[in-house]
């Protein structure tokens, strides 16, 4: 599936995944209650990105790339 979005508005949802806690990093300590919901929130960001073929985990490299870790692969 090609991305019908306009391109102002697909980088605007990739940047805002940039500033989305990583799942692993939502926990009950952290987020109380709400940890459950903030994680299905961000599940479901993933999957809008993979339905536009944006892989998830390569969206921090594409907008920071300055800030982003070198990959070890």
């Amino acid at each position: 599936m090609s991305s019908s979005l306009p391109p102002d508005i697909l980088q605007a949802l990739k940047i805002a995944f940039t500033y989305m806690p990583h799942p692993m990093d939502v926990t009950r300590y952290e987020y109380g209650d709400e940890f459950e919901r903030i994680q299905s929130d961000i599940q479901q960001v993933r999957e809008a990105l993979l339905q536009l073929e944006i892989d998830p985990d390569e969206v921090m490299g594409e907008i920071r790339p300055d800030s982003t870790p070198n990959s070890c692969y």
